[in-house]
């Protein structure tokens, strides 16, 4: 009896190995299908925005792999924003959302990343980054970098900062950020290895220290797929550049329609901040020694 009682466990424990593994399996092969919801649009089809100016632009980056990608155009520029959209639809939808920095003045660059609407090629966290900073670079080449905003959305919030790490853009602006993808992840399956796992383990708490330019965080305090505490955490590893402002109520998709994540945005676009003096400040305050009297 004893017997038959050890190898029946022997046999449990096997099929829980091999359940686990098969999930491993699925969870590795099956990620690009849950991570990314692309809309595919055809290579005839015609952008439309009635309130907005914009040129189109198919950026060849090797055989089997372009991009698509839309220019908004304001009127008397002042800089350009480089707009890293989160990870659903395509730049059709998207588009809306340029009028928020055309209105300050900035011109606005949509990309499609591999595989959505016009854009086409393998998805991969390498090619991403490749692509991108090669738009960058293609930006530069047009204008200076003190020129360059670097705007970047839940998904696009982790590649926006990588390409802050390693460039010098004038700014970093994150919306609805993540602490890193593997630990968004993690938290659904904190069973599996998803450092392992995960093709898009997207490091945005290793990148963001690398970063030079002022970062400002802006996070809705409802939102339930990246909690706002990620934000807190996520600005503790570059404190001294980082502004974290929190959208009261805002949820994960709808901080642009709170009056005060426009309120904020068009602070951080238009207002030119000095440099701070910490020396004629209370943060270099000390409080002077009390001297003993005895009477």
């Amino acid at each position: 009896m004893s017997v038959w009682l050890s190898s029946h466990g022997v046999s449990i424990a096997i099929y829980m190995v091999m359940a686990y593994l098969i999930l491993c399996v699925l969870v590795y092969s099956l990620q690009n299908y849950f991570l990314f919801k692309p809309e595919k649009l055809a290579p005839e089809f015609e952008f439309q925005y009635n309130n907005l100016e914009f040129d189109e632009h198919t950026l060849d980056i090797k055989e089997g792999v372009s991009l698509s990608i839309l220019r908004f155009r304001a009127k008397n520029p002042k800089g350009i924003v480089l707009y890293l959209k989160g990870n659903s639809r395509s730049i059709k939808g998207w588009g809306k959302f340029a009028i928020d920095f055309v209105r300050s003045n900035y011109d606005v660059i949509m990309v499609d990343y591999r595989g959505f609407g016009k854009s086409t090629g393998r998805q991969s966290q390498q090619g991403f980054k490749n692509d991108l900073q090669l738009v960058y670079d293609k930006i530069k080449e047009r204008v200076d970098e003190q020129y360059i905003v670097l705007y970047g959305r839940s998904l696009g919030s982790g590649f926006a900062t990588k390409l802050a790490s390693t460039n010098n853009p004038r700014m970093l602006i994150l919306d609805a950020p993540y602490f890193s993808m593997s630990k968004s992840i993690g938290r659904f399956l904190p069973f599996l290895p998803m450092s392992f796992l995960l093709k898009f383990p997207i490091p945005t708490n290793q990148w963001i220290k690398y970063v030079k330019c002022p970062i400002h965080i802006l996070h809705g305090t409802s939102d339930k797929l990246f909690p706002f505490n990620t934000s807190i955490k996520l600005s503790s590893k570059n404190k001294d550049l980082c502004r974290l402002y929190p959208i009261l109520g805002g949820g994960h998709n709808n901080l642009n329609t709170f009056e005060s994540y426009h309120e904020i945005l068009n602070q951080i676009l238009n207002s030119e901040t000095p440099n701070f003096d910490r020396l004629n400040s209370s943060i270099e305050f000390k409080r002077a020694k009390k001297k003993y009297h005895p009477f």
